[in-house]
């Protein structure tokens, strides 16, 4: 299947090293930056690829190379729509990094247009496909918890100002958002997921503390109301010294509690349900390895994403996972702008509206 990337920043090493372990056929890569892209091949031996185009231009390789399959955006958060679309009105496919979208009327078309023109659109919240997740997710699945109480997530993570000055993007509205929109989303991907999808209401609060040359908010906390009656906390920061300390989701019901941890809920913590077997015992005290906090998640959702084009199936985490991520995170910073509960869903709503916040 072949394949390009745009954008060989960051998070690119993980969409590259997904491409090479599903052995996709990579024809062409993107950046603004060329020494990013020389940097990203030299990273797996393949500078001196010939057959790999070497574009600054993402339209100008949509249009040479029609023969597309498979695209994955990992530029800055910004322009993942604008360039969604264009791979979407090219006919091609298209893996979005997370979030999929600043405002909700683009995650909207982005939904509207790739079925209008039959393209698969996968929203890159990977950590779906973690080992740990995997297994609560089965265990829900199987109604092992009863009825759902509440559930929780907390992305406790350190970002100093280098991590902000080696990317001027980060930390703004228009490109980025602040540390719920970046750190936090895989997170909040998760426990909306878990707890059944649909949300009622809405209420955060927001703050700037220690980041003050940022644009956006360096913790955030919520609470969530669930249509099926259970309830959700969420608290993402990037406060925490020295260094990350954990990212967790916790599941309360009836007859179950899991708590994933590790840096990226890639841990099983603590497995409880009321009808354990031998079969448990493998859970208890479940660890993943992973190599950075990005986790393994980029290998199996590119794989997924591959199935689905083959398939002609929606993805495992399609583009109305990546609207709804983005929706929670949006109906918190309104919550916290205005100071009252926001009733889901959200219309219109754009990351730009809350500039100047915190000036």
């Amino acid at each position: 299947m072949t394949y390009a990337l745009i954008g060989c920043g960051r998070i690119a090493v993980n969409h590259m090293k997904a491409a090479l372990n599903n052995h996709l056929n990579i024809v062409a890569v993107c950046d603004v930056l060329p020494e990013k892209m020389e940097a990203l091949l030299a990273k797996y031996d393949l500078q001196n690829d010939v057959s790999i185009a070497r574009y600054t231009d993402y339209r100008q390789m949509l249009a040479e190379h029609p023969e597309l399959q498979l695209v994955s955006i990992a530029t800055e958060s910004g322009v993942h729509a604008e360039i969604a679309l264009a791979c979407i009105d090219a006919g091609v496919n298209v893996i979005i990094e997370k979030p999929m979208a600043m405002n909700m009327d683009d995650a909207n078309e982005i939904i509207r247009r790739s079925e209008e023109k039959h393209v698969k659109v996968a929203a890159c919240h990977q950590n779906r496909f973690n080992v740990a997740v995997q297994e609560l997710r089965h265990a829900l699945e199987a109604g092992r918890f009863g009825r759902l109480s509440h559930g929780s997530i907390h992305v406790r993570w350190n970002r100093g100002r280098d991590y902000y000055d080696q990317a001027p993007w980060r930390g703004k509205w228009a490109s980025d958002g602040g540390c719920l929109m970046n750190q936090c989303i895989h997170g909040v991907d998760l426990l909306r997921w878990m707890m059944g999808d649909e949300v009622d209401e809405v209420y955060g609060v927001t703050k700037q503390q220690f980041h003050d040359y940022l644009e956006c908010e360096d913790i955030g906390m919520a609470v969530v109301k669930f249509k099926n009656g259970a309830v959700g906390t969420i608290e993402g920061t990037v406060n925490v010294y020295p260094k990350n300390l954990e990212e967790t989701l916790y599941l309360f019901g009836e007859t179950g509690t899991v708590k994933l941890g590790g840096t990226s809920t890639n841990n099983i913590d603590v497995w409880n349900f009321a009808d354990e077997s031998d079969a448990d015992t493998k859970n208890k005290g479940l660890q993943e390895a992973t190599s950075n906090v990005y986790g393994n998640g980029h290998t199996s959702l590119f794989a997924d994403m591959m199935d689905a084009i083959e398939q002609d199936r929606k993805p495992y985490v399609d583009a109305v996972a990546g609207r709804n991520a983005l929706e929670m995170i949006l109906a918190i910073y309104q919550s916290a702008a205005t100071g009252k509960p926001v009733k889901l869903p959200l219309e219109h709503t754009a990351s730009t509206d809350f500039e100047g916040r915190f000036d």
